[in-house]
């Protein structure tokens, strides 16, 4: 390796140039020696901090976020506001200086709101995306370390392994069996097999620097070791986004849909606007109170704060999500949740804790029974009565000494998940393995491997009170069966193996059919045979005596079985996909109360698509899969109709993460999936997927109940606005332009309050799932909005007809009065009503709306019986008696609302039973 310099005078001296040499045709130790760097120590600390200051933090530099100031000028440009705008100009032009002002103010107030929630969310969205900072084990003043990938620099020296994301550009210096996929800059579908054999000199394509890795590829197979050439802007992907110009966010289904809604409003605003203003100029009406019924008739209709709402709901539901441990990486993802109706759950980790424990004990022809949780070293190995507890020494030196992974007493692994359930069961038989290993190293070992599927070591251990030198075996039961000519049977009597071969391969079979992880265990005394071990290992593996038998499982999380019920009873179906052997996922699948079906790998991939399609509601569990296999499931389900999520943690399932409707990520997972995945679970929990889709479904639910709401209010008051102007009442002019401002702004903003803060209904995951298809403004939702608008309209209508006294554009009267009262607690009441659909409003909880209702209801109260607010609002005192008429009036709002909810109720067929499984969101034959 060529000498480098070190310490300041190293940093001092670097200066690569950005453009030459080429990192590929220059050998790897030249490459090191030219960015300053030590292949062995890396850079110091003093030396990476210098070069960040120099050359910037390691991200690729998007298109500057919005200013506030930008952001607020996008949200005055709304055509809500620009209504509004032209409202307060047309006010000012007639003389209305009140309601111009009090217009003006509310913009402010839209704009500010509106802006201030699109920071927020704009924030929230960041914070969520840099607790995915990808990381990098990078070494610094010699010590291998894991730091934040942007704060690598040119010189560090990054280790790398299958599942992570290459954290920068950087030139190969040792690798094994290295591959990446490089399709999200070369194209190239397939990994690209790399080395850190130097290329030519020359002008080498991209794609055929094998040498390279370039940053946000992913390393698909092997390791390696890489010195970073390029950070940052200056990385291949850097140089490509510097040409590309910014494009802007496309919008999420929802928010397309509102903007239509928004627009069909609009259209209905002024169309009637139009109706109105020709009406006034065929009755002769002067040009002031024409203006005034164009400006009252235009603010009825404008839906100001649905926007706003939506936005506000869905950053909301993001916060929610995160304190629940799922993290959602799109706003618009927490809308899509609500409809998810298939999730393909991966097993390890997910459903089960991902913490190998030993369950059952074959030893010397006797069965055992372990207690105990994970990786916890308190448990008991407990019998049946009568029988003796037999002396499990020689299985203990197996556990320990043919292993080699730690756990330590809080629970931490190192090494393989296996070999820990084996040492966690020592520490059960009150053997500790680090100290055993001391005590007892390896003269020899054959190594596992996956061609023989055993293991073999040799050590000088007591047996009997002689120091003897003895083979420990353990491996796959088949394969150590096969090397054995005897067995041990109780009391450690040696018998041939063929009086008890039925009975160990019975045992094997049981505990295999039960799920289980088996792993045999066999020892053999070699004294004397020291020097021929050493030489030749491999052949002493014969002639060995069979000692037990473990079961091994990974255990399931003890809220799994319930999450699973729950999704059953939500109507999403469950399914499980796993690289474990069908008959384990089998086991698992019904202790965890899946529908039927179970299918291998191998079987899955003979179907055709069309007889995968038409057998998957009747398929639940598979095992043996391959990445492919997943993706392909995913593909057909959604096919099908269905809205699938997908739940993942390694390299292999990145692509149906990014296929699925949800991709669901596993915090512990690889970086490559955590990019995939729409929403990662920072607990690898199976229920907090659940949660997550009940948290979406109250979202959803919130945001229906809200857009009906304003739109039966719209409604009614463009109902209200026509029928005065055709029918000519109180001079075309229902109310004035203020009142239906101040209910815009200081009525209805409290209802809406209560949609937001009410918690979510008791049944509401024992509905099934939303049709994705089926949009907010469907023809069901039309009817009803048009319903329960020509409620409030012919209320508020009838109590302005019926109140006693004229009715004057000019003077204020109490048949205006009242319908602004009635309007004003209709509203109200209509809020808490609609706040649920169909149950009730008015079930459990209560109080807390209740309070937050009764601010509007004093406000009421206030802008009639208040002097400065009756010059303002063009309102009058009412006398004790018509409070009471209006109040009459407004009651009838909810128990028509309710009224036609419990007749749709009770025209439900009652259907109490959890559907089975099996028949939960059928997917069609496509």
């Amino acid at each position: 390796m060529a000498t480098t310099r070190s310490g300041p005078d190293r940093a001092k001296n670097f200066v690569p140039d950005r453009e030459e040499p080429s990192w590929y045709a220059t050998d790897a130790a030249d490459v090191i020696a030219a960015l300053s760097s030590d292949e062995r120590s890396g850079l110091t600390t003093a030396e990476a901090d210098e070069r960040r200051r120099r050359f910037g933090p390691n991200t690729i530099v998007s298109e500057p976020a919005p200013s506030t100031w930008t952001i607020a000028l996008r949200q005055v440009r709304d055509p809500m506001n620009l209504m509004l705008i032209a409202v307060t100009a047309v006010s000012i032009v007639i003389g209305e200086i009140s309601t111009a002002l009090v217009v003006i103010v509310l913009v402010a107030l839209n704009v500010v709101l509106g802006t201030r929630q699109e920071v927020k969310a704009r924030a929230s969205v960041d914070a969520l995306a840099r607790m995915q900072t990808p990381q990098a084990r990078t070494i610094r003043d010699g010590v291998l370390s894991e730091i934040g990938a942007t704060d690598l620099v040119p010189g560090d020296i990054v280790q790398l392994e299958a599942g992570d994301l290459v954290p920068a550009d950087g030139r190969v210096i040792t690798s094994a069996t290295l591959e990446t996929q490089e399709a999200a800059l070369t194209g190239e579908s397939a990994p690209v097999p790399k080395d850190p054999a130097t290329l030519p000199v020359g002008d080498v394509p991209l794609g055929d620097r094998s040498d390279m890795l370039f940053q946000n590829t992913s390393v698909t197979r092997g390791t390696a070791r890489m010195v970073v050439t390029e950070t940052g802007m200056d990385t291949e992907m850097g140089r490509i986004a510097s040409m590309l110009s910014a494009v802007a966010p496309s919008k999420s289904p929802l928010q397309r849909e509102l903007d239509s809604l928004t627009r069909l409003l609009g259209v209905i605003a002024w169309t009637a606007v139009a109706v109105i203003v020709v009406i006034g100029v065929i009755r002769g009406q002067d040009l002031t109170t024409v203006l005034l019924l164009g400006i009252a008739m235009g603010v009825s209709a404008i839906p100001t704060g649905l926007p706003t709402f939506v936005q506000a709901m869905l950053a909301f539901g993001a916060r929610q999500l995160a304190e629940a441990k799922a993290v959602v990486k799109n706003l618009s993802d927490v809308e899509t949740l609500g409809a998810t109706n298939a999730v393909n759950s991966d097993k390890t980790g997910t459903l089960t804790m991902n913490q190998m424990t030993v369950r059952s004990l074959y030893f010397h022809t006797r069965w055992y029974t372990v207690d105990g949780e994970g990786y916890s070293k308190t448990g008991r190995i407990t019998r049946a009565a009568g029988d003796e507890l037999p002396d499990f020494t020689l299985l203990a030196y197996g556990l320990c000494l043919d292993s080699d992974a730690t756990v330590s007493d809080s629970g931490v692994v190192v090494g393989d998940p296996t070999e820990a359930a084996l040492v966690v069961l020592a520490a059960k038989l009150g053997i500790d393995a680090p100290l055993t290993r001391r005590s007892y190293p390896r003269v020899a070992e054959v190594p596992f491997d996956s061609a023989y599927k055993f293991m073999a070591t040799f050590h000088h251990l007591p047996v009997d009170g002689a120091l003897r030198f003895v083979e420990l075996v353990k491996g796959a039961p088949d394969v150590v069966l096969a090397q054995c000519g005897s067995a041990f049977r109780p009391g450690r009597r040696a018998a041939p193996l063929d009086e008890v071969r039925d009975d160990i391969v019975a045992a094997n079979r049981a505990l295999s059919e039960k799920g289980l992880r088996v792993l045999a265990f066999a020892a053999r005394l070699v004294d004397g045979q020291e020097e021929a071990v050493r030489i030749d290992p491999m052949s002493f593996v014969d002639d060995l005596t069979f000692v037990g038998m473990v079961g091994i499982i990974d255990p399931l999380r003890p809220e799994a079985i319930e999450a699973v019920r729950t999704a059953h009873a939500a109507g999403i179906d469950v399914r499980m996909i796993t690289g474990d052997h069908a008959i384990t996922a089998s086991a698992i699948g019904a202790e965890l109360g899946l529908g039927p079906g179970v299918v291998n790998g191998p079987d899955l991939r003979a179907m055709p698509d069309e007889a995968l399609a038409a057998k998957l509601p009747n398929l639940h569990v598979f095992g043996r899969v391959t990445p492919q296999d997943k993706l392909r499931l995913v593909d057909l389900m959604q096919k099908g109709g269905a809205v699938v999520a997908m739940t993942g943690d390694a390299v292999n399932d990145a692509a149906a993460l990014k296929k699925a409707d949800i991709g669901v990520a596993m915090g512990s997972g690889s970086e490559v999936t955590k990019q995939a995945g729409r929403i990662v679970l920072t607990d690898d929990n199976f229920g907090t997927l659940v949660t997550a889709i009940r948290l979406g479904r109250n979202i959803y639910e919130k945001i229906v109940s809200y857009i009906r709401y304003q739109m039966s209010k719209l409604l009614s008051l463009v109902l209200l606005f026509l029928v005065a102007s055709i029918f000519d009442i109180n001079d075309g002019v229902a109310l004035t332009p203020l009142m239906v401002l101040f209910q815009h702004f200081f009525i209805t903003l409290f209802p809406v309050a209560v949609i937001m803060l009410d918690p979510p209904s008791p049944d509401l995951m024992s509905k099934p799932p939303r049709d994705p298809n089926t949009p907010i403004a469907n023809r069901a939702a039309f009817v009803q909005w048009s319903v329960y608008g020509t409620l409030q309209f012919a209320v508020a209508l009838a109590a302005m007809l019926l109140a006693p006294g004229g009715m004057s554009t000019t003077e204020p009267t109490v048949a205006m009065t009242t319908a602004f009262v009635v309007l004003s607690f209709g509203s109200v009441l209509a809020g808490l009503s609609m706040r649920r659909d169909p149950e009730s409003g008015f079930s459990a909880p209560i109080v807390g709306a209740l309070r937050i209702l009764s601010i509007p209801v004093v406000v009421t109260v206030l802008a009639v019986e208040l002097d400065f607010l009756q010059d303002l609002l063009m309102t009058t005192s009412l006398t004790g008696a018509q409070w009471l008429v209006c109040i009459g009036w407004s009651v009838i709002i909810p128990v028509v609302v309710e009224a036609e909810k419990a007749i749709r109720r009770r025209r439900r067929t009652p259907d109490l039973s959890i559907p089975a499984p099996a028949a939960v969101a059928p997917v069609r034959a496509h």
